[in-house]
């Protein structure tokens, strides 16, 4: 097996969608034998706003960034000794708030960033509302146009996030690869030309998908088109999230071909050895 084991995509208590409290994050990833984590919370902007000097109610916010980064710092010291952590954040991106996301790369000491989508025309994907009075045609193609629209205008990023999203949320099911294989292969051209790269998300797994995220399709056209960038994490909300799966990803990447994944240090990425 490989030497490391990291998992590149942890939530934590400063997402609005988890609770895990940060040092417990830590604590069991130790415990899980983890080398090294890498915290990725929640932004997304044009959805949920930034704290402010007084909070509202009812209002859905991102991450509280000096609190976060302090936090991560200090922990960061506490546990030196038994696991590496890293201080990231998930973008959730949309063309119209790509100039909030420069904005807040530049303020923030960032090892990584993982380029997401979640929404389009700020409609959520997992309620359902981008998809409705669409067809799967429309929306499918919509989506990676969005992603592609993105990719070349954003560049403060590291790698693009579970990049097939819209098949854990679609309810028809995954669209044929095929009929959107081209938009995929432009996005990819344009993420290894500018020398990053996207993510293996264990999470299919506890979601129950007939494939992996990205598909193995993804994964294999990715490789074929010369990507070697690719990061492995668990997109955990909660203890059993945690760590999933990490060794066995390693594995299937290389039985795909590949023979390493990366970690990060401050937006540079380094490659290490694939487990057999």
């Amino acid at each position: 097996m490989s030497d490391m084991l990291a998992d590149y995509h942890v939530h934590s208590h400063f997402s609005d969608d988890s609770v895990y409290d940060m040092e417990d994050v830590i604590k069991d990833a130790v415990n899980l034998g983890l080398d090294e984590i890498c915290f990725c919370d929640h932004v997304d902007y044009g959805v949920k706003e930034d704290h402010g000097p007084i909070d509202k109610k009812d209002v859905i916010y991102n991450v509280d960034y000096p609190l976060y980064f302090k936090t991560l710092e200090q922990l960061s010291l506490k546990y030196q000794k038994d696991i590496t952590i890293k201080k990231g954040l998930e973008f959730g991106i949309q063309t119209h708030t790509i100039t909030d996301y420069e904005q807040l790369f530049k303020s923030c000491p960032l090892d990584f960033v993982l380029l997401s989508i979640h929404q389009i025309e700020d409609k959520e994907f997992h309620t359902g509302d981008f998809m409705k009075g669409r067809s799967q045609k429309e929306y499918n193609e919509l989506y990676y146009q969005e992603l592609y629209n993105i990719v070349t205008k954003y560049h403060d990023y590291s790698v693009l996030a579970h990049l097939d999203l819209l098949n854990r949320y679609d309810p028809l099911g995954a669209y044929p690869f095929e009929k959107i294989e081209d938009q995929i292969a432009e996005i990819l051209k344009v993420v290894i030309k500018d020398d990053k790269g996207i993510e293996f998300n264990t999470s299919y797994h506890r979601y129950s998908l007939k494939d992996t995220t990205p598909s193995l399709k993804v994964l294999k056209l990715y490789k074929d088109l010369g990507g070697k960038i690719i990061t492995i994490g668990s997109d955990s909300h909660k203890k059993e999230h945690l760590g999933a799966y990490i060794k066995e990803s390693q594995v299937l990447l290389k039985s795909l071909g590949y023979e390493t994944f990366c970690i990060y240090d401050k937006m540079i990425p380094s490659f290490r050895s694939l487990a057999d």
